[in-house]
C-alpha cells in the first residue's frame, strides 16, 4: 500500500465532549469511511492490525475520548506507536469549540457533561480543555465547530479524505442589531451605524436591507462605497493572514442600531467583493432581519 491508497489512511477523531465528534464520525461514514464510534483505546492496536493485514478494504475512522477512563493515560503512547508504523497513514483530527457554545449544547440536549456530574458543565468543559490540551497539540488537524452547519462539517471531512492538508477558513459575515446585544460568537465587529439610516425614511422604515429600494438608497451615500472599499481591502488582506495561522472559522459581525437596512445591505455587499478569496468558504447570516 501507498499513502495514495484510501486503505491505509485511519482517521482518529478525538476532542472535547459535546464539539461534534459524533455528528463527524457520521459524516465520514457517508463519505464512505469504516466508522467506529468510542473504540476503547486498549483496542486501536488490534483494530490497525486488521486494517494492515486487508481485513478491511475502506479507509477508517475512529472516535476515540474521555469516554473511555483510560484515554488520558494510555492514548498519547497509544498515537506514538501508530505514527511509527511505516504502512499505516494516521491522521488526528482534534474537534473543539467555545466555551459558551459547548455550555449551550449541552443545556439543549440536557444531557450531562461527562464531568460534571458534581460539579457545573462549565466547570467540566474547562477540566475536560486543560486535560485535553497535550493530545490537542498532538493533532494534525484542529477543527472549531462552534458555528458550523452539518453541512459545513460534512464538507470539512470531505476536503480531508480528498487529501487537503488544511480546512479552509470558514468565514460567517453575520448582520445585526446592537440594540439586540453584541453577538457572542463575533471575532470581529464592524460598526455601521454611521452610515445614514434608511429606518427614518417612511417609504423604506418597513423594508430590509435586502430589498433594492434600501440599497438603491445606500448606494448614493458616499459613507456606503467608502467602508465597503476600505473594509474589503482590509479583510483581503487578513482572512490569508487566519488561513496561514491555521484558524478555521471566524465570525465577523456587521452592526447597525437594528440589524434591519444597513448591516444587512453591506452584509451582502461586503460578501460579493471578498468571495474571490479562495482560501475561505463564506456564508452570510442576517439575526436580526424579523426583529422590528
Amino acid at each position: 500500500m501507498t499513502h495514495n491508497d484510501p486503505t491505509d489512511t485511519l482517521i482518529i477523531l478525538t476532542g472535547l465532549a459535546g464539539a461534534g465528534k459524533s455528528e463527524a464520525i457520521n459524516a465520514l461514514e457517508d463519505l464512505g469511511y469504516y466508522c467506529i464510534d468510542n473504540l476503547p483505546v486498549g483496542l486501536l492496536n488490534n483494530f490497525c492490525d486488521r486494517i494492515l493485514n486487508g481485513h478491511l478494504s475502506l479507509p477508517c475512522a475512529v472516535v476515540i475520548d474521555n469516554r473511555d477512563p483510560n484515554f488520558l493515560a494510555e492514548f498519547p503512547t497509544g498515537l506514538l506507536a501508530l505514527r511509527a508504523r511505516d504502512r499505516l497513514k494516521t491522521s488526528l483530527i482534534f474537534l473543539e469549540a467555545t466555551d459558551e457554545t459547548l455550555v449551550r449544547r449541552f443545556s439543549e440536549t440536557r444531557r450531562p457533561h461527562p464531568l460534571s456530574r458534581e460539579q457545573s458543565v462549565l466547570e467540566g468543559v474547562l477540566e475536560e480543555r486543560r486535560g485535553l490540551e497535550p493530545i490537542k497539540q498532538s493533532a494534525d488537524h484542529i477543527l472549531d465547530t462552534s458555528g458550523l452547519t452539518a453541512h459545513e462539517l460534512r464538507h470539512a471531512f470531505l476536503e480531508l479524505s480528498q487529501g487537503k492538508d488544511r480546512i479552509g477558513l470558514i468565514v460567517t459575515l453575520m448582520s445585526f442589531g446592537f440594540k439586540h446585544g453584541i453577538p457572542l460568537e463575533a471575532d470581529l465587529i464592524f460598526d455601521v451605524r454611521f452610515v445614514t439610516n434608511p429606518h427614518f425614511v417612511p417609504e423604506l422604515s418597513a423594508l430590509t436591507g435586502l430589498d433594492d429600494a434600501v440599497g438603491t438608497y445606500l448606494k448614493n451615500n458616499y459613507q456606503t462605497s467608502e467602508f465597503l472599499e476600505k473594509t474589503s481591502n482590509y479583510l483581503h488582506y487578513l482572512l490569508p493572514q487566519y488561513v496561514e495561522e491555521g484558524k478555521s472559522y471566524l465570525t465577523i459581525g456587521i452592526g447597525c442600531t437594528g440589524g434591519r437596512h444597513r448591516s444587512v445591505f453591506l452584509a451582502e455587499e461586503l460578501h460579493k467583493r471578498i468571495k474571490s478569496i479562495t482560501s475561505a468558504t463564506f456564508r452570510i447570516k442576517h439575526r436580526n432581519i424579523l426583529n422590528t
